[in-house]
């Protein structure tokens, strides 16, 4: 089950007003940053997505400093072109929506941190925060992962299960293909995933399990907060 932010952490939620006085007071604004891609036959297209605000909002609950803005849903998604349902704008327009979302947040939050949990955003997010930064705002990235299987596998089929149980379709989990990230690589690169998966499942998500989706949200819930901690240390991706 999704942690609950705390009454007034969710910017959408929020007056004008009242932001003002919690920038005034150092909010730092958590951006969730996601996809909508294919994620296997049994995974919904908004896991990613699910996946980053679910940590920003445990985020929230954790820290009274902390907002949580409006999740980005779209990003660079080409590698899963084919499967019905993928819709992405690509690095560049990635990068920058981010460019622009962050500059805009800085006018108002003195600090600002898109958590990404989709990992072909990696390359076009890295670049928005050093060019956020060359800017002289205050931007950080943090990148959530986790060993094991990199796409609708184990891990993130049990975080679903953990955040949202009645949008996995577990009748329909099969065995993808098992090779690890750094062997399937340079097929993903000129083929993308259909060409090694024709159900989009990189890794194997049978028996996944709530209590290891919990368990895998309480470790990446800490390294977030490990990584808001040690913020002058962390801003540079």
């Amino acid at each position: 089950m999704a942690a609950t932010a705390r009454d007034g952490a969710l910017l959408g939620d929020a007056t004008w007003p009242d932001t003002a006085v919690r920038a005034r007071s150092g909010a730092v604004l958590a951006v969730p940053v996601g996809s909508t891609e294919q994620h296997g036959p049994h995974l919904p297209l908004s896991t990613d997505t699910d996946i980053a605000v679910a940590l920003c909002r445990r985020l929230a609950a954790a820290r009274p400093d902390v907002l949580v803005a409006p999740a980005v849903a779209y990003g660079s998604s080409g590698e899963h072109a084919g499967f019905a349902g993928t819709v992405s704008i690509g690095q560049a327009a990635t990068e920058r929506l981010l460019v622009e979302l962050g500059r805009s947040a800085a006018e108002t939050f003195a600090r600002v941190l898109f958590v990404s949990a989709h990992g072909g955003n990696a390359a076009p997010v890295t670049r928005a925060v050093r060019r956020l930064r060359a800017e002289s705002r205050d931007v950080a990235v943090h990148m959530p992962h986790w060993p094991g299987e990199p796409h609708a596998g184990r891990a993130e089929t049990a975080l679903m299960l953990a955040l949202r149980p009645s949008a996995v379709r577990l009748d329909l989990a099969v065995p993808g293909d098992p090779r690890p990230l750094d062997a399937l690589m340079p097929l993903l690169r000129t083929g993308g995933v259909r060409s090694v998966s024709p159900t989009g499942i990189l890794g194997d998500p049978t028996g996944a399990t709530p209590a290891e989706g919990r368990a895998l949200l309480t470790t990446l819930t800490a390294d977030l907060l490990h990584t808001v901690r040690r913020w002058p240390l962390a801003v540079t991706p």
